[in-house]
């Protein structure tokens, strides 16, 4: 077994385990902490596939940018023990039974695709390299970008408008 699977496997128990951890905990702030670690055992897969620039984005929008929002929103409002819903078994057994019935379809229709039977090619390549993605931006949709970029700009200005007092 080479280190890339070694690595493979260790990511994915690392994943899975703060998955179930975001459900299972009972404090908000826990959960969130346990999605961020979602997001970075994600990040690590994205590396071991080489697509360096989804791992950086990945990091820094979701895990950075993203989280730390809701962090922040979930530590702003006061949540106590009066203010959480009643818990209904038939809502519960009724969310067990549509999350199973969707594991089932992704599941079989993974299965169905010809490259679920092929091997991924780790390491090799050079598909998601960020030298090779600011080569195609810059050269082939050099108008789309800048479009977005002043797209970007005008939400920045429009945001600091609304958020100054008069």
């Amino acid at each position: 077994m080479g280190i890339t699977q070694i690595l493979f496997w260790g990511l994915s128990v690392l994943a899975i385990f703060a998955a179930i951890m975001v459900v299972a905990s009972k404090s908000p702030v826990h959960s969130i902490l346990s999605l961020i670690v979602v997001f970075f055992a994600m990040s690590g897969h994205y590396i071991l596939l080489n697509a360096q620039f989804l791992a950086i984005v990945n990091i820094i929008v979701y895990a950075g940018a993203i989280m730390v929002l809701f962090l922040f929103v979930v530590m702003l409002m006061n949540l106590n023990a009066g203010s959480e819903p009643q818990k209904h078994r038939m809502l519960q057994f009724a969310g067990l039974i549509s999350g199973g019935c969707l594991f089932l379809v992704i599941i079989s229709a993974i299965s169905e695709t010809p490259q679920a039977a092929g091997n991924v090619m780790i390491g090799t390549g050079n598909s998601g390299l960020i030298k090779n993605l600011g080569m195609v931006l810059f050269k082939d949709y050099v108008i789309p970008f800048e479009i977005s970029s002043i797209l970007f700009l005008s939400a920045m200005i429009g945001a600091v408008m609304i958020g100054k007092k008069n």
